[in-house]
């Protein structure tokens, strides 16, 4: 479309859905039995997360990762992972259903670690690599893993643990003398051959293959466990709604088709930690499915971003919406040539109306979306994008074809169009269920349908709008902080008589930490001393950057519940 054209009217969902779900379309659905249920699936995604490592083999010398200085051409990467592959099975003795422990920052190793252990069979488990040494020591022990592949920074972390669990170690970039029963990436991999290729294996599309934790209301995380099937859904999702948007903006399939190919390579800037399922599933895996470049981050720095979207001709971010605020709000956004973004897309915190109109005053013609979804149905079920955003910019949008959405009464009574309950999900995308969770796994899963814990209502055209959260838990900058797991290591300090952990607005945050703490009588309690305490026991990003201490008992209902929102108005963090 030209300047001088009249933009074409907005087409109706109805008549996109038709052009683009008929039979021989990339978009093609089918029917299959999963654990027992039917379910509609994506008819042309690859079978196995081995299919899409094997997809490589395709796009030879296009680059694959970047990091810093570093890359690795497709070619390269899929011999890297090959060869790892190889090592796990023939010098671990890694097999079919063992869990291999991932323990780093961004780094490329992630990546071929991951791909490694999925094509053999076996289970990826990736480690929050914010997570303090206790917690990184209760996801090997409560996974079982039999390896694990840990940067310098995780091993130091780890230090006197490993032994005494018994877990070996593959160390990545670490400078410091390694643990007991640890050897160097460089030294296991060793010569990478030009004709390596994957040992032989044939992994289950329905068997597991991951395990994400996801922290639980308890304070315990839970290891959501994922089939391969679970992961690739998102490979075709992706494509199929940015072919929404383009024909809801009045384009033909056929010139969506041309205006794709006519596209140069993908370039994704990884913004999101990769332990993440927004960070492994809607972005590493579609970038290097399609052939695309993977550019890693160590953490995030807004300058840095702006840097590499220019020298690495990136063409799409997703990032929790904190990130899109800073990248908007950088005072060297106009320095950075950003021709090259195409989109970018918020996902793993609530996204504010706002940030729609903050890109297009900055970035006019870039297609600004966002998605809902959680760990347990594999990331994004839910997608909102181009005119769609820009109409309904406080909906998280419309399910995938393959995803069905109902909203229910607290006597899962499903109910009509405008009713705020509880949103429940069926779909490929939902995992098996909690790894050695059984009744946690039957309450959160009924007949085959996710239930999110998350309060909201569908609107009469189908789109999803998420209210309120029906789980105590707080989004900082898109890591969850369930206030259960504070409010338990806050209580183990011996003055501390109670205490409320709650979410504060932040602007750039979403929410930051907050706690109200009352100490024992006789007893007297510093905030910073508080902090203090806490640090070495929870991620830095759990420690509370808001405490008050009062004399004053916290009020609580005739049941004895905290009645938190009081607390919140109390001392004015309701936010607007």
């Amino acid at each position: 479309m030209t300047d001088t054209e009249s933009p074409r009217p907005l087409r109706s969902l109805t008549a996109v859905t038709s052009r683009l779900l008929v039979g021989g379309s990339p978009f093609e659905m089918d029917m299959v039995d999963i654990r027992g249920r039917p379910t509609r699936v994506w008819k042309h995604a690859p079978a196995t997360l081995r299919a899409c490592l094997e997809a490589s083999l395709e796009y030879g010398d296009a680059t694959a990762v970047v990091y810093g200085e570093e890359r690795l051409t497709h070619a390269e990467y899929y011999r890297t992972a090959a060869t790892l592959a190889h090592r796990l099975v023939d010098e671990y003795g890694i097999g079919e259903g063992d869990r291999v422990a991932v323990a780093m920052r961004n780094y490329p190793e992630w990546v071929v670690a991951f791909f490694a252990t999925v094509s053999i069979g076996a289970i990826a488990v990736p480690l929050n690599s914010w997570w303090s040494a206790s917690e990184l020591r209760f996801g090997l022990t409560d996974s079982g893993a039999k390896l694990l592949v840990a940067d310098g920074e995780r091993l130091e972390r780890l230090s006197g643990v490993l032994s005494e669990i018994g877990v070996p170690s593959i160390a990545v970039r670490a400078d410091a003398p390694l643990p007991t029963n640890s050897r160097p990436w460089g030294e296991v991999l060793a010569e990478v051959s030009p004709d390596a290729r994957l040992p032989e294996a044939a992994p289950d599309p329905d068997g597991p293959a991951t395990i994400f934790y996801t922290s639980g209301t308890t304070g315990l995380p839970k290891g959501a466990v994922g089939s391969h099937r679970n992961m690739i859904q998102n490979i075709v999702t992706g494509e199929y709604t940015r072919a929404r948007t383009f024909l809801r903006l009045g384009l033909e399939l056929s010139e969506f088709r041309a205006y794709t190919e006519a596209l140069p390579t993908p370039a994704i800037l990884c913004v999101l930690p990769l332990f993440h399922a927004t960070g492994a599933q809607s972005v590493m895996l579609p970038t290097l499915y399609r052939g695309g470049a993977l550019v890693l981050m160590y953490k995030w720095d807004t300058e840095e971003a702006l840097r590499l979207i220019e020298r690495e001709r990136v063409t799409s971010v997703t990032a929790v919406p904190a990130m899109i605020t800073q990248l908007m709000t950088s005072p060297h956004l106009s320095d950075h040539d950003l021709s090259s973004l195409l989109a970018l897309s918020s996902g793993g915190a609530p996204a504010p109306p706002a940030m729609a109109s903050r890109v297009r005053g900055n970035l006019n013609d870039v297609l600004v979306g966002q998605g809902y979804g959680l760990t347990e149905c594999s990331a994004a079920a839910v997608t909102n994008g181009g005119p769609d955003y820009q109409i309904r910019p406080e909906s998280c949008g419309l399910p995938a074809p393959t995803v069905d959405v109902k909203v229910v009464d607290p006597a899962d009574n499903e109910l009509p169009p405008g009713n705020v309950g509880e949103v429940w999900l069926y779909g490929p995308g939902v995992v098996i269920g909690y790894w050695e969770r059984p009744e946690a796994t039957a309450d959160t899963f009924v007949d085959g349908w996710l239930r999110t814990g998350d309060l909201g209502y569908l609107d009469e055209e189908g789109f999803l709008y998420i209210v309120d959260r029906a789980k105590d838990m707080i989004i900082r900058g898109g890591e969850n902080v369930y206030c259960a797991e504070v409010e338990a290591e806050i209580h183990e300090h011996p003055a501390v008589a109670e205490v409320a952990v709650l979410g504060v607005p932040h602007e750039v945050y979403g929410e930051e930490v907050g706690a109200v703490v009352r100490p024992l009588p006789g007893q007297v309690l510093d905030p910073e001393e508080l902090r203090s305490y806490l640090e070495p026991r929870i991620a830095a990003f759990k420690v509370p950057e808001h405490v008050h201490i009062t004399k004053d008992e916290l009020p609580r209902n005739a049941a004895g519940k905290l009645l938190k929102k009081d607390i919140k108005r109390r001392y004015g963090w309701l936010g607007e």
